[in-house]
């Protein structure tokens, strides 16, 4: 079953409290697909960028559990307390916006982004 997360993770795309130009554009071109209509949403769930397998938490809390077409496409495969999920973290209103933002100094990442990056890949070698 895939579950959420306690929390969005520290470096999640979505949480409005991380710097920006953390993630390569790609990553943050996915976040506004969800933010239209159901019927205009991509399928696919939202993993956790840490890639431990939750769904994202700031993917939940900016588009809501009732407003994910991924969520009901994928409802077997998800674990109940999904569609109760609440945190306290602060995310960005719309995918739009995380975006925006994450890509705004994606090209000259500030120090606090530079360290999150080294910290992440420092991660990903160890895995």
């Amino acid at each position: 079953m895939t579950t959420p997360p306690k929390k969005p993770c520290g470096s999640c795309p979505y949480r409005s409290d991380v710097p920006s130009g953390i993630w390569s554009a790609e990553e943050y071109d996915k976040l506004p697909g969800y933010d239209g209509e159901m019927w205009e949403q991509p399928h696919k769930l939202f993993l956790c960028h840490q890639q431990d397998g939750c769904l994202c938490g700031g993917w939940l809390i900016t588009h809501g559990v009732n407003n994910l077409l991924a969520l009901r496409a994928h409802a077997r495969e998800l674990d109940p307390s999904v569609w109760s999920y609440e945190s306290d973290v602060p995310c960005f209103a719309s995918g739009a916006e995380a975006a925006a933002h994450g890509k705004a100094e994606i090209h000259n990442p500030p120090p606090a982004a530079l360290r999150m990056i080294d910290g992440l890949v420092r991660k990903r070698s160890r895995s």
